[in-house]
């Protein structure tokens, strides 16, 4: 076995390194086992990570029952429910970029022989992964795990988002205070990534169907004895990993991403898979047009369904069987001789998989559609791309067509929705939003939240070149490309402008000539950068499309 550590750590010549890590209390018997790096997310401000404390105790016990010697740092993770609505989402997505970054430099400054990365929620998971694809050394992802549902409310369990939703109904006079001011309290029971699909959720079932985390640990909610079992199991596979010169990009490549397309499609995951999983491909040269993204999710049957879709919750979704049981039923479809962190192959991982609850998971021949839960759509307003979600629209909504009511921001977007000033017929633009013109793509949730808490949702519909959050429904399109920023059509709407959108068709159309475009668009001047300093600064000079996965283009 031949270990990367060992390298820094053969006397004489590393005598100095063997030092530094003796000041520590490290042991000869320590440095002769293979050095085994826990990246841990935990923090006390995601509701996420409130539990990789002690999730990080069982990865060591793991590592340490294997015989590997346990090295744990700190990554920084910031969550997307507090950074909604404001100015801190704008750095929510280029988090990914420092994620994976700081994991590389740690890795690779201390020459560990394989990593366990450990985190949840929305840019941590497939900053992890990218980090991981980037390194090709023995890695396996260990997720914090869903909360569990809140208090009924509006017909199911709530959730954070039950909050924002609770705000529209308010204004419109459809709950009280009392009602909305219990909501406080009562939406989030347990620590945990929320407990609907959205995004946290959405990746870590990915990474299970890529083949780098365990088989049926990415759902185990985040307060269960199983997430610690899990965990501790976890940590005696990646020495087993490091043992068997099992790197990362044997498991992440285009059979395993392809995967996690697939399984994406089938749940009806969030529409920022569409960027996260050609940010992942982009670390190992693979990849992932939307042409082929779309191809994938339109040849995939939709056949679990969860909130936003429907009142069942992640943890629900577990109880009926998780991610295996959804792989289970769409085998074929599979790249089944994929290679997983089990060191087997998924034809091997599924082979006693039970089937799942039919009430959450349909079985192939009666899926709840026979298309894919996401979309990529594309038309004039989108040359390069659009994503929704199909899978939480409305059948009514799949085809929309209304009058543009334009806002070059967020919050002048959200402003206009407490105030009345969206009508049935609507469609939303909001546009600058984008990866550089944001900068930093925020997510446009607060809008749409705000138009199903007025009764809005399914009269109106919401464009954007910025992103959503996995819990949106209604008719909402997003990641227009190119945006508004680099001079995309998006930023050549204006208001009164028809737009149609047909889901089934993949098309989103301005409904203007195509001398009248070209004339708006010649006379279109680029506007200053919103920022130039700092991380954001550097972030928005050099961020790519989000047709390519909003990553930075050196």
């Amino acid at each position: 076995m031949n270990l990367r550590s060992h390298t820094i750590l053969q006397r004489p010549r590393w005598t100095k390194v063997r030092a530094l890590f003796k000041s520590m209390g490290y042991s000869d018997a320590d440095l002769d086992r293979p050095l085994i790096g826990i990246a841990n997310s935990w923090n006390r401000l995601v509701p996420g990570h409130a539990n990789l404390r002690h999730v990080a105790e069982h990865v060591t016990q793991g590592i340490l029952q294997a015989g590997g010697t346990p090295v744990e740092f700190g990554v920084i993770a910031a969550c997307d429910g507090i950074a909604t609505g404001h100015e801190g989402m704008r750095f929510i997505l280029p988090s990914r970029e420092l994620i994976a970054s700081s994991i590389e430099t740690m890795v690779q400054a201390h020459r560990l022989d394989g990593v366990v990365l450990l985190g949840s929620c929305d840019k941590i998971v497939p900053g992890m992964l990218m980090a991981a694809a980037r390194l090709d050394i023995a890695a396996i992802l260990v997720n914090g795990g869903p909360a569990e549902g809140g208090c009924t409310f509006d017909g199911r369990a709530a959730d954070i988002t039950s909050v924002a939703e609770g705000l529209g109904m308010l204004k419109a006079g459809r709950i009280d205070q009392e009602t909305y001011d219990r909501l406080e309290d009562q939406v989030m029971p347990s620590c945990g990534s929320c407990s609907f699909l959205g995004t946290a959720n959405s990746m870590a079932c990915v990474a299970e169907a890529m083949g780098m985390c365990l088989p049926g640990t990415a759902t185990i909610p985040a307060t269960h004895a199983d997430r610690l079992r899990a965990a501790q199991q976890a940590g005696r596979r990646i020495v087993a990993l490091v043992q068997k010169e099992i790197s990362s990009r044997q498991i992440i490549n285009s059979k395993g991403i392809e995967n996690a397309i697939r399984l994406a499609a089938a749940i009806g995951g969030s529409t920022n898979v569409a960027l996260h999983l050609p940010a992942i491909g982009s670390e190992v040269d693979e990849a992932v047009p939307m042409s082929r993204f779309d191809e994938l999710c339109r040849t995939t049957p939709h056949i679990a369904k969860m909130n936003p879709a429907a009142a069942p919750n992640v943890p629900d979704f577990h109880r009926a069987g998780g991610v295996p049981a959804v792989m289970r039923e769409i085998q074929d479809l599979l790249h089944d001789d994929a290679l997983t962190v089990t060191g087997e192959n998924v034809a091997t991982n599924l082979s006693d998989v039970p089937g799942g609850n039919p009430v959450i998971i349909r079985p192939r021949n009666n899926p709840w559609s026979h298309q894919g839960g996401l979309a990529v759509l594309s038309g004039n307003l989108a040359p390069d791309s659009a994503i929704t979600k199909p899978a939480a629209i409305h059948p009514d909504m799949l085809r929309f067509v209304g009058q543009a009511k334009c806002f070059d921001a967020e919050e002048a977007a959200n402003q206009a929705v407490i105030e009345g000033k969206i009508k049935p017929g609507d469609v939303v633009v909001i546009r600058y939003e984008g990866p550089k013109g944001g900068p930093g793509m925020r997510e446009m949730a607060s809008a749409m939240k705000l138009l199903y808490g007025r009764g809005l949702a399914l009269k109106t519909a919401v464009v954007t070149d910025g992103r959503f959050s996995g819990t949106n429904n209604g008719c909402f399109v997003g990641h227009v490309s190119p945006e508004a920023a680099e001079g995309g059509p998006i930023a050549a709407v204006r208001d009164g402008d028809t737009i149609a959108i047909d889901i089934p068709k993949r098309q989103i159309h301005l409904d203007i000539s195509e001398n009248e475009l070209k004339a708006r668009l010649s006379a279109w001047q680029r506007p200053p950068r919103k920022i130039t300093r700092g991380y954001l600064g550097l972030y928005a000079k050099l961020a790519s499309s989000a047709s390519e996965g909003a990553i930075l283009k050196i």
